[in-house]
């Protein structure tokens, strides 16, 4: 069968949306009857559609989120947990990234927190937001490599200049100093500027201490707590189920 000349032109320009539809419209006999604007209508949405869908596709492989298949949609709110229905449903609308607001997610090992800070996360990528997930504790041990062989600007820039920047699994050990400066600096140049979730199995009441140096502290959590949503979660953990293959919604670090 020969290809039709309309279609390698538009693969050239790299129109691949409306290539495909070309083919679709093409094998429908219905589409005869369309007019000149209406083909080149429904050949601009596909466009449209395709270029989105490839556009959330790198937003997500760069987010590197825990859990891809989260999603808002799938959230249970079933189980008890405390967890604010309302609102999670104000978050889900993403406003509070448009406002630079940050996210605190507590509770006990099991009980979502991941899950949920990824369903948000994907959530985000969907609104156009860039995002970055990383596990704070190997978050840690990056920077400090990556002061030593030159990487520190470059990945420092990556971590300050997305939309939301989710950090799982605060504390409990107690931070170093130089963990304590690199929070800092990344916290001080996001505020106000980009958000932050952070999920931890500790009360925000004892990041304190995790923290272990009054002043940074102080700063440090002034600047992360001050106007922040929170979520705290209590309950059993959701992995405690007698059907080995259904799904939960978290993992916690072993």
């Amino acid at each position: 069968m020969l290809t039709h000349p309309t279609l390698d032109l538009l693969r050239q320009m790299k129109l691949d949306g409306m290539a495909e539809a070309f083919i679709d419209l093409q094998a429908q006999d219905a589409t005869v009857e369309l007019s000149h604007a209406e083909w080149l209508g429904l050949l601009v949405d596909r466009e449209v559609a395709s270029r989105d869908t490839r556009r959330f596709q790198t937003r997500m492989r760069a987010a590197k989120l825990r859990h891809i298949g989260a999603a808002i949609e799938d959230v249970d709110f079933r189980t008890p947990r405390k967890l604010d229905r309302a609102l999670f449903q104000q978050l889900a609308t993403g406003r509070w990234i448009k406002d630079a607001r940050n996210l605190m997610i507590t509770g006990p090992c099991g009980v979502g927190k991941t899950w949920i800070a990824c369903a948000l996360g994907q959530k985000a990528c969907r609104d156009n937001c860039t995002v970055i997930y990383q596990r704070l504790p190997r978050l840690f041990a990056d920077l400090e490599l990556a002061h030593g062989d030159g990487r520190f600007p470059r990945l420092f820039r990556s971590l300050v200049k997305v939309d939301l920047l989710i950090l799982d699994d605060w504390g409990p050990d107690r931070l170093t100093a130089g963990q304590r400066r690199d929070l800092m600096e990344i916290v001080e140049d996001r505020h106000e500027r980009g958000s932050i979730l952070i999920t931890s199995q500790l009360p925000v009441t004892a990041w304190h201490d995790v923290i272990d140096e009054p002043t940074f502290a102080d700063a440090i959590l002034d600047r992360l707590v001050h106007n922040a949503y929170r979520f705290e979660l209590d309950g059993h953990s959701m992995r405690r189920s007698t059907d080995p293959t259904e799904k939960v919604d978290e993992g916690c670090p072993a």
